[in-house]
């Protein structure tokens, strides 16, 4: 299978990774998480970063659908942070 460059994990056919990040993300609390507004505008930043690989961020290693879903996580890359 070919790399895929700057996909989310729900646009590629890997449901076993993508259903366990959701059912992390459900277990968070509500002070930990940011609205689905943010979440999706998060993803959208993503997803046009070429750091983005196959649904993993590059910079730090992070699926970037769980690492985006928190309140306290930025943009790992330092010098020219997405979000």
């Amino acid at each position: 299978m070919e790399e895929c460059k700057r996909c989310l994990l729900r646009e590629i056919d890997n449901g076993d990774i993508l259903e366990s990040i959701r059912t992390r993300i459900e277990k968070l609390s509500d002070n930990d998480k940011v609205d689905d507004k943010v979440y999706q505008e998060r993803l959208s930043k993503c997803k046009n970063c070429d750091h983005l690989i196959s649904g993993v961020c590059m910079k730090c290693g992070c699926y970037v659908e769980f690492r985006a879903a928190f309140r306290k996580q930025k943009c790992p890359d330092v010098k020219n942070r997405k979000w």
